[in-house]
């Protein structure tokens, strides 16, 4: 017994407790810890510094031409290099109208993909038109301006223009919305070339929403004798709304700031004309188009002092969303997606 418990003592020795392994792997992990809190914190903050640096950039280049100007910089369509005159109630119109329009257009029919690919699609045809739509938000913005103005432009001035102009003839106030010559390019085809950008974003998001509703709730609806409309309308949309509206601003985030393929397609006028064919222009056309023609520094501040006017814009929008979602996420069913 006495030399078992001697072999046993320098066994002890030998090896250190299990205690104080423990003890080493916690201080470990405790380190390990505090690393990724730190380095996940350090992120957060990298992505707010950038925020205030283009914030405080933008308003510092724009200070020359606020200071010259004033508040008349927003409210006037005055856009003369030559005289060094400048307002871009044009181009906040142009970016507001083509905006709107294209969300107009691009979310009933995203709606309607998603919800065909989820509830109504057989499972062959699934996969494939869900890759197709996926490769259709991968394409570049450019290949769709370039398609816009060489493609679809043309053959809208043909076909499509002269008959809206006919048929809205007689109404009182869409006869102005759609009158003037078939131009081709112009405020409704960049809304149109808009809206084929953003309607895959629409529909991959809420389709990905769509399928996180739980398949019971459907399956008792349907066992109540609901049809495939009453679901979508009774059970899939309200338990799915705040994902929908998420999905709907991030789409109208890109439909204000895209520039490319509206600066091929709208017509780059800086007036305001009460028709949807007549050319006009944005923001990010007017910046885009100009900014390497810049030879004054007045002329400078004035496009940074729209592209600010954007950056508002843009960040008052998405805020209001946030509001809105939190309004949703509040009400019954909100609170799933």
């Amino acid at each position: 017994m006495t030399v078992i418990s001697r072999d046993a003592a320098s066994a002890a020795s030998a090896h250190p407790p299990d205690a104080t392994q423990n003890q080493r792997a916690a201080r470990w992990l405790e380190r390990t810890d505090r690393l990724f809190f730190s380095l996940t914190f350090a992120s957060a903050l990298l992505v707010l510094a950038m925020f205030c640096a283009m914030f405080i950039m933008l308003l510092k280049g724009s200070w020359p031409a606020l200071d010259a100007f004033g508040f008349r910089f927003f409210i006037t369509q005055v856009w003369n290099p030559v005289k060094d005159q400048y307002g871009i109630l044009a181009q906040i119109s142009g970016t507001l109208i083509t905006s709107f329009l294209a969300m107009l257009i691009a979310v009933p029919i995203g709606l309607g993909i998603a919800i065909f690919l989820t509830e109504i699609c057989p499972p062959v045809l699934r996969r494939s038109i869900g890759v197709a739509i996926e490769l259709l938000a991968g394409v570049p913005s450019i290949i769709y301006g370039i398609w816009g103005l060489f493609v679809f432009a043309p053959l809208f001035q043909r076909t499509a223009q002269p008959w809206l102009i006919d048929l809205f003839a007689p109404v009182p106030v869409l006869s102005t919305l759609f009158a003037g010559p078939p131009y081709g390019i112009g405020m409704f085809t960049a809304s149109l070339i808009l809206a084929i950008m953003i309607l895959p974003l629409i529909a991959s998001i809420s389709r990905d929403v769509f399928e996180t509703v739980p398949p019971m709730l459907k399956e008792a609806a349907y066992g109540l004798g609901c049809t495939t409309h009453e679901v979508v309308l009774k059970v899939v949309l309200p338990y799915a709304r705040s994902g929908v509206v998420g999905g709907a601003m991030l789409a109208l985030g890109r439909a204000l700031g895209e520039t490319m393929a509206v600066t091929f397609v709208i017509g780059n006028a800086h007036k305001i004309q009460s028709s949807l064919f007549a050319p006009g222009t944005t923001i990010s056309a007017a910046i885009a188009n100009e900014f390497t023609e810049a030879t004054t520094p007045l002329y400078v501040s004035s496009l940074l002092t729209a592209g600010f006017c954007l950056f508002f814009i843009t960040f008052i929008i998405l805020a209001a969303a946030q509001l809105m979602l939190r309004r949703l996420e509040r009400l019954p069913g909100g609170t799933h997606s």
